[in-house]
């Protein structure tokens, strides 16, 4: 009697998560069988900042990369309507949200880096960027990346970006003394440029540009690029199913002028060099 009931019990819970795995619900193995399964997908971006992602009230997020994400998605459902949820995703957060499944995706920003490839799985990339500098438009002895020795520069969390100033290589790259005054993101880090308890802000230029072009005439970059950063697709370890139909998409994108038509949008006017090509795929590790 014991083992008949023991096998009943088996069978129900075997059934059940046969049941939960086709439904709107369930379980998938990785982010292509949940977008064709479940017909929807939550995507990390950011909410902060100007013509990357950024939240109005209770809109959705707009920005160039809310539209990466959204053709993405679209091509991974092989054109079909998908449900979006959007998520913030912060930059010291970006990990812990794909590790524990709160997220599926992110684009966000998100740099491919060797210290983040053991924790991601990143498809891309879709844009390579540069790091710069910002500057309030009335500061004239900060005019190139090395003036910033000594300055005070933002330290935004979970960020890589001030490594590249303070920092030797491999991980850095001008390794100059500098004062970090810290910050929660870059939002905050271009209040305290505006209130003057900065010396300059430095990150990539598409984040610097979007800011800009917010208060125009306050801010000034400084078009002293001097590093590449590979804008990737961040999925959780070892998606790597997913990551490759990520890669197909990114090349389509390029290759219908989807890419450079996304970048007009959101940048044209903001006087940068824009990539005019696909940068190569990094491959799914």
């Amino acid at each position: 009697m014991q083992m008949r009931r023991t096998g009943a019990a088996f069978a129900v819970a075997a059934l059940a998560v046969g049941l939960a795995a086709c439904g709107g619900g369930g379980s998938y193995a990785n982010v292509m069988e949940k977008i064709k399964g479940a017909k929807e997908i939550t995507v990390g971006t950011k909410w902060d900042q100007p013509s990357l992602g950024l939240k109005k009230g209770g809109g959705d997020p707009e920005g160039f990369d809310v539209d990466i994400a959204k053709y993405i998605v679209k091509e991974l459902a092989g054109g079909q309507d998908v449900k979006v949820t959007w998520k913030e995703s912060p930059s010291s957060n970006r990990e812990a949200l794909l590790q524990n499944g709160t997220v599926d995706m992110v684009v966000a920003t998100y740099s491919i880096t060797d210290a983040r490839k053991p924790k991601v799985t990143f498809g891309g990339p879709y844009v390579v960027v540069h790091q710069d500098t910002m500057v309030r438009a009335d500061v004239a002895n900060i005019n190139k990346a090395t003036d910033l020795k000594d300055k005070r520069i933002c330290q935004a969390q979970g960020s890589n970006s001030y490594k590249r100033i303070t920092d030797p290589p491999p991980d850095g790259k001008l390794n100059l003394p500098a004062k970090l005054v810290g910050a929660s993101s870059y939002s905050e880090c271009v209040q305290k440029l505006s209130g003057g308890n900065l010396d300059a802000v430095t990150t990539d230029n598409l984040i610097l540009a979007g800011f800009s072009s917010q208060d125009p005439g306050k801010y000034k970059l400084l078009n002293d690029p001097f590093t590449d950063e590979k804008y990737g697709i961040g999925l959780k370890k070892g998606d790597k199913t997913t990551c490759e139909a990520v890669n197909k998409a990114v090349a389509k994108m390029w290759q219908d002028g989807t890419a450079t038509q996304l970048l007009q949008k959101w940048f044209g006017k903001t006087g940068l060099e824009l990539p005019t090509s696909a940068p190569p795929a990094e491959g799914c590790a």
